[in-house]
């Protein structure tokens, strides 16, 4: 059986030229060691890495064979929550944080799982949340083991 030892990022992937596969998963399916995997075409392959890291949308698994498979992250039902301006996201992130929600922190939105009480509270702070359906990688956390995006190159 085929194995993927190495993990591309997404920039890396890119550049090293378009994947002939790509694999769908979920947030739970993402955080792996080692798995048997079936490619959305039928390749099957072992993914196979010395400690379990976070797969993150858009990151490539190289095969012994040089062929990368292309991680696809299942979109999921979301909330884009938008600020005023830089202090009032701080505001905003503070409260997600003091809830101790995943969320996707980015430089113009954060982007958490919908919860219409978590809405409401952000309605209330008067921010900009709107339903979204898009695939969804959150911050490991300070305390996770999660892999934060950064890849080995060594293994």
């Amino acid at each position: 059986m085929l194995r993927a030892q190495q993990i591309l990022n997404a920039e890396e992937a890119l550049a090293q030229g378009a994947a002939r596969h790509t694999v769908t998963l979920d947030g739970d399916q993402r955080y792996r060691r080692r798995i048997a995997l079936t490619s959305d075409d039928g390749l099957e392959f072992l993914l196979d890495l010395p400690k379990a890291v976070l797969l993150r949308h858009g990151d490539g698994l190289r095969l012994d064979d040089g062929r990368i498979v292309q991680v696809l992250a299942v979109p999921e039902e979301l909330l884009e929550v938008r600020a005023k301006d830089s202090h009032h996201m701080l505001q905003i992130a503070w409260h997600l944080g003091n809830r101790h929600l995943e969320a996707q922190i980015e430089e113009e939105r954060i982007l958490i799982r919908r919860d219409h009480v978590i809405a409401d509270m952000l309605h209330a702070l008067g921010a900009e949340v709107c339903e979204v359906v898009e695939p969804f990688t959150p911050e490991a956390g300070a305390y996770s083991h999660h892999n934060t995006g950064e890849h080995s190159h060594d293994h």
